[in-house]
């Protein structure tokens, strides 16, 4: 719309500018070929005896008879004026010096067209003329007489066609740009229609409101809004499938091992062994469910998964007098498997809530390319070395303090695979300690 607009605004000034151009330039020849034709009329019938310019009384052409009528003629020879007409009664010949005139002399046998200024009858000094020159010589007795025929015109009427010529010109013109302006932004926002409802539903796809594109397109789209349902649609039956395969290997991995435990001969060691290898199947398998980048359309309210849970903690401590405290915007959205939210969200706070002497706070902060989830609390906190410890597989809590240190390999796996980060601090507001969780959104 830019560039078409840019378009307008440029293409139809410099076509006013040419048209201007080529009408004065119409003006200027046609003023010249009627003085021509005044210089031929005064010529036809001049005369030169005894080296001195001889003119009958009344010219043909009556402007030229009335006094200031605005057409003068004028000889001048040597540049001295040696006749002028009737017309010019009354009027000061503009010079350049005391001597000189200030008219042009063109080459013998040659015309020019000029323009001049110089005092009417009422003494104005500001009367634009044009003065169209031509050079003749005479053959007389003694010597060739050289003369000069200038025709004098007031070019006001020249002045006044131009002008209306250009304001009637850029008025139309300025028109003109407005309508195509408004029609071609009308055009390009029906042309882009389209365009504009397929980016709208791609990013409703993209927040997870939708699951494919349900407008119709026209033709130059349909085919990219087709093979785009295709593609969603073959990735959620993808995901699906995995899902299926991932439940049915945990039912057929758990059964024998079930089995296994149930062995009175094995030895207190076996039993152990077979209880770690059953957490360890249930904890890859409920890391490889994780939807992560392969959910891209997915979304889920942020709002729901948060509620629930404050909502539960708040029962479990109850006995604790621990406040949470939730501040998010509404109708945040999180990419992803509610799931993964729920036990991302879920260790922190029931860390957090055990950590804490009252308060916890749940701040959720969405920026243009970043979605936060700010987990504080009014305990002890955490001092540098059980930061660094704390993501460590089989840290328990009661090796620091009461609550942080549980799951939190499972929200640090999770966090990751959803190249998403984790940090732990001080919190400012609180004194204890602070997660923040950090996802592209």
């Amino acid at each position: 719309m830019l560039s078409g607009l840019l378009l307008i605004l440029v293409l139809l000034p410099l076509i006013g500018v040419t048209v201007n151009s080529a009408f004065q330039h119409q003006i200027t020849q046609s003023i010249n070929n009627q003085l021509r034709a005044y210089v031929y009329s005064v010529l036809a019938v001049t005369e030169v005896k005894d080296d001195k310019v001889v003119m009958p009384n009344y010219l043909l052409e009556n402007q030229f008879n009335v006094i200031g009528s605005g057409l003068y003629a004028l000889i001048t020879s040597n540049n001295e004026l040696v006749w002028h007409s009737e017309s010019f009664f009354g009027l000061d010949l503009p010079a350049t010096s005391s001597t000189n005139l200030a008219l042009p002399t063109p080459v013998m046998g040659q015309g020019s067209l000029t323009q001049v200024r110089f005092d009417d009858l009422a003494g104005n000094g500001d009367n634009n003329h044009v003065v169209y020159s031509f050079s003749v010589s005479f053959e007389t007795n003694e010597k060739p007489l050289a003369i000069t025929v200038h025709i004098v015109k007031d070019d006001a009427d020249y002045q006044k066609q131009i002008s209306e010529f250009n304001t009637t010109l850029w008025t139309w013109l300025i028109v003109l740009m407005i309508v195509l302006a408004l029609v071609q932004g009308v055009w390009l926002f029906w042309t882009l229609k389209p365009l504009n409802q397929f980016t709208k539903e791609l990013a409703l796809v993209d927040k997870g409101q939708q699951t494919r594109l349900n407008q119709d397109y026209p033709n130059e789209l349909n085919a990219v809004a087709k093979q785009l349902n295709v593609l969603l649609n073959t990735e959620q039956q993808q995901r699906q499938r995995y899902r299926n395969a991932l439940a049915d290997l945990a039912h057929s991995l758990k059964t024998p091992l079930a089995v296994l435990q149930s062995q009175t001969e094995l030895s207190e060691e076996s039993k152990e062994q077979a209880t770690n290898i059953n957490n360890i199947i249930s904890y890859q398998l409920n890391k490889a469910k994780s939807s992560a980048n392969q959910a891209w359309h997915l979304g889920i309210s942020i709002d729901d998964v948060a509620s629930k849970l404050i909502r539960t903690l708040a029962k479990i401590y109850q006995d604790s007098h621990v406040d949470i405290d939730y501040q998010a915007a509404p109708k945040l959205m999180f990419k992803g498997e509610e799931a993964d939210l729920h036990e991302m969200l879920g260790n922190l706070l029931d860390n957090a809530c055990k950590a804490a002497k009252s308060q916890v706070c749940l701040s959720v902060v969405q920026t243009d390319s970043v979605l936060s989830f700010i987990i504080e609390d009014d305990g002890q906190g955490l001092t540098e070395q059980q930061r660094q410890n704390i993501f460590e597989r089989g840290m328990r809590a009661d090796t620091y303090h009461q609550g942080h240190g549980i799951g939190l390999a499972i929200v640090q796996d999770l966090v990751k695979t959803y190249q998403g980060e984790l940090v732990v601090s001080q919190s400012e507001s609180y004194g204890g300690a602070k997660f923040t969780l950090t996802f592209a959104s």
